[in-house]
């Protein structure tokens, strides 16, 4: 992603200060936005500031023991920040995600990224919001009034969310910046499968071509809560073809397939998005419930007091934007930011045009906004 032009940011500062907006968060916000471009890449951020000291961490909540790193800003930290791991094998050691850490710790972040077993088996559980939910409340416990943040991407930001409802979190957490997240599965579930998707369940269908990324960890997440043995290793055999190959044929698999691995695989050959709730309801027991557990849409969250800052690409082939409209819906007024970009896929990220670079910036300056309200900067 190309780095956005001097005098486009020299123009941002003039109109946003004349707005009363704070011309040293714009810059480092405009910092920020570079650092995430650059990656592990120099970028103006890193030149400004030391490497953040990135450390191993055991930490413990009421008896619950977690493992993770945790990157301490050079200069000190201003607020904490729990970076959530997304669906990677490589887990919190991913190579983005450590570059997204380190530029959170630059920006005065102490950042907490927990270790998730089931993130790194590819697998998206409702139990992990309890992890998610220490991992802020042990960030409270190292300063109690400091500010501080929960990030999440994708189906990570479901479980993130649910950490909010844990006890004592949502007072505790000033700011949630979700990146492509969802808010009602079976919706999530109608568009991997049919690539159906609508704004409100009287909208008429849309259509787009969805990622068979989506369906076939879908499929590695729930393979573990099958009772028989047999569709576990037939299904398990499938979605790694697939995620191999999203080509790959599997018809010589499907044969095997028991009455636990048929529910599953009617609903992902399954082309209506009508049909999809009474499919899911047809799924093997755990798989129903762990799907219920995991949905936003049941869940209230009118009474949170957390801020979010809500990201989505208008083009994204895994979770569409509709899900994070209905996310800002679902919370209290004046609790959400939206920004919706036309470039952010959701594999495969594109640069960004001058639009999406105005919208990051924007994004960025809430957060830090946040970041710096209870410290008086």
């Amino acid at each position: 992603m190309a780095q956005p032009p001097l005098r486009l940011f020299a123009a941002i500062l003039g109109l946003l200060t004349a707005a009363a907006c704070s011309p040293m968060r714009i810059e480092e916000a405009a910092k920020v936005l570079s650092d995430i471009d650059a990656g592990p890449g120099p970028s103006a951020l890193k030149r400004a500031t030391e490497s953040p000291d990135r450390r191993p961490l055991a930490f413990e909540i009421d008896g619950r023991r977690h493992l993770g790193d945790l990157y301490v800003p050079a200069d000190g930290a201003r607020a904490g920040m729990v970076v959530v791991p997304g669906l990677s094998p490589d887990g919190k050691d991913d190579s983005r995600l450590v570059a997204f850490a380190n530029t959170f710790a630059r920006a005065g972040f102490e950042v907490l990224v927990p270790d998730i077993a089931g993130l790194r088996a590819l697998q998206v559980s409702a139990a992990d919001s309890r992890i998610i939910a220490d991992a802020a409340l042990y960030l409270e416990s190292r300063a109690a009034g400091r500010p501080r943040g929960i990030t999440a991407i994708s189906f990570a930001v479901g479980p993130a969310v649910l950490a909010l409802l844990e006890p004592g979190v949502d007072e505790r957490t000033d700011v949630l910046v979700a990146v492509g997240g969802y808010f009602d599965i079976e919706a999530v579930l109608a568009f991997v499968t049919t690539g159906s998707f609508r704004e409100g369940s009287s909208a008429p269908w849309r259509r787009r071509t969805p990622n068979a990324y989506g369906k076939w960890v879908f499929v590695a997440s729930n393979v573990p809560r099958l009772a028989d043995p047999d569709d576990r290793s037939v299904l398990t055999a499938m979605a790694e073809r697939k995620l191999a190959d999203p080509a790959a044929d599997v018809a010589d698999l499907v044969a095997g397939l028991g009455a636990e691995g048929q529910a599953v695989y009617a609903l992902l050959t399954n082309d209506d998005p009508d049909r999809v709730p009474a499919l899911v309801q047809g799924l093997p027991e755990a798989v129903a419930a762990e799907i219920a557990a995991l949905d936003l849409k049941t869940r209230d969250l009118g009474a949170l007091t957390t801020k979010f800052v809500l990201v989505h690409g208008l083009d994204d082939p895994v979770i569409p934007e509709t899900e994070s409209i209905a996310l800002v819906a679902a919370l209290p007024d004046d609790h959400a930011n939206l920004y919706l970009l036309d470039s952010l896929d959701h594999v495969d990220p594109k640069p960004a045009g001058l639009s999406d670079k105005l919208k990051l910036l924007d994004a960025i300056y809430t957060a830090l906004a946040v970041r710096d309200e209870k410290t008086g900067r």
